[in-house]
């Protein structure tokens, strides 16, 4: 165990004076006038770049940022999960308490009766398949599709969907959802539903916050126990032990044109080649941000962004992997899926799936009652929180509170709390006491 761990600091110490290479922009609420440091999801669409917080939705464009609640009064203080650009330029928009919002430049499309419907409040993903049907992950809500006209839904109740806690969905060049869960991964083919977890596949772990899909169709995945590729036939996995992996939670990942992976951690992030070369990014060697790294995105013209869920957005540009020849820019264009000729699905004999029983962890309630607010100490990088007064009203909700988040409680009325805390391990109900 020593060797390796010395073998894997050597090599940190390698790769990460590639990370000095590119150059560095950081936006901040110091620095400049974006609308929030809780990075949740970046979008871009070849002006500029859409960026989701915690507080709603704004916009980086000409070195300039806006804040779009002064023209949609549903997005002040909003969170918003998750942003997609399609083909058409229509700029869609995940949050918690509105469900979906379409944004075109000029008109707001909000599908309130569809929301309130579904119950799809808490929108964490969304997706435009080879047959340009919207699939959208919900939070504790499963998965809905939609094709313009009709709305379906999918959950644990009336099919195979492994469980309706969904983290990510990736479409591959057949046309298949590859869904992410907190219970491991569900494949649907449009009629027929597989599901992956570590019983019967290479994953590590059973949660299972990215995936992404290249060009050869070679699935790769973001676990808590590191980052898995999938060729169909054979699993690898990359952990801090055996690669420079910064971190072995990996919130996301997306992948260039030339085929390298970028990778957010919650320690830093890092680019792969899918074979041996790595460069690493922390804060002790480039200007990224320190702490988790939430969201990666791509811009198309040899940007990357990097959304911190602490400490702001960072954009990486000029980086060239040791060994590689740089990119060649090309007009951004959204990528959902590889839209090569589809090929004939392979037909993997059907598991039976078996989930494993939830592991305990801590949580706790941690308070800064002078300053107003409270955080919330747990193992899972992610919960629903909801605080329930001694008569059962519901005061505050969090869909998507993220460990050591700060609560602001000092507009609550005082009282006894019933917290409940529910993560893709456990649920807990802790009592507080706001005095």
């Amino acid at each position: 165990m020593k060797k390796t761990l010395l073998v894997a600091a050597l090599l940190l110490a390698t790769f990460g004076l590639n990370a000095q290479r590119g150059r560095w922009t950081v936006y901040d609420v110091r620095s400049s006038d974006i609308c929030g440091n809780n990075i949740s999801a970046v979008a871009t669409d070849g002006n500029g770049a859409w960026v989701g917080t915690y507080n709603g939705l704004c916009r980086l464009k000409n070195n300039a940022w806006l804040d779009y609640a002064m023209f949609n009064e549903k997005l002040k203080d909003q969170s918003i999960n998750c942003l997609m650009v399609d083909k058409r330029g229509m700029l869609w928009i995940g949050t918690d308490d509105y469900g979906v919002i379409e944004f075109d430049g000029t008109h707001w499309t909000e599908h309130t009766d569809v929301t309130r419907r579904l119950k799809m409040k808490f929108v964490k993903e969304m997706v435009v398949d080879n047959d340009g049907v919207l699939w959208i992950g919900v939070t504790l809500g499963g998965v809905v599709s939609y094709d313009g006209s009709q709305w379906d839904k999918y959950t644990p109740a009336d099919c195979d969907l492994l469980s309706d806690f969904i983290l990510d969905i990736a479409v591959d060049r057949v046309n298949r959802k590859w869904i992410t869960t907190n219970a491991g991964v569900s494949v649907f083919n449009g009629s027929r539903w597989i599901s992956y977890t570590p019983q019967n596949s290479g994953l590590p772990d059973t949660i299972v916050p990215a995936v992404a899909i290249d060009k050869k169709n070679v699935k790769w995945f973001g676990t808590m126990k590191g980052l898995v590729r999938y060729d169909g036939e054979k699993w690898t996995v990359w952990n801090s032990e055996n690669s420079p992996l910064p971190g072995d939670q990996v919130n996301d990942i997306a992948i260039d044109d030339e085929g390298l992976l970028w990778l957010g951690t919650n320690k830093g992030a890092a680019v792969f080649d899918g074979e041996k070369e790595w460069a690493v990014f922390t804060a002790r060697n480039c200007q990224l941000p320190a702490g988790n790294i939430y969201k990666v995105t791509l811009d198309g013209n040899g940007g990357v962004w990097f959304g911190n869920d602490q400490k702001g957005l960072a954009c990486l540009r000029g980086f060239v992997l040791p060994g590689r020849k740089p990119a060649t820019p090309r007009p951004e264009a959204p990528s959902v899926a590889d839209a090569s000729r589809p090929e004939r699905p392979s037909t993997p004999s059907q598991p039976e799936p078996k989930q494993e029983p939830a592991k305990d962890e801590q949580i706790r309630i941690v308070p800064f009652l002078s300053e107003g607010y409270v955080t919330i100490s747990m193992e899972s990088p992610t919960a629903s929180v909801e605080f329930v007064d001694n008569s059962g009203r519901t005061i505050k909700t969090i869909s998507e509170y993220r460990n050591g988040q700060k609560i602001k409680i000092d507009n609550m009325p005082k009282g006894m709390y019933r917290v409940a805390v529910k993560t893709a391990r456990t649920s807990k109900k802790i009592k507080f006491n706001l005095r």
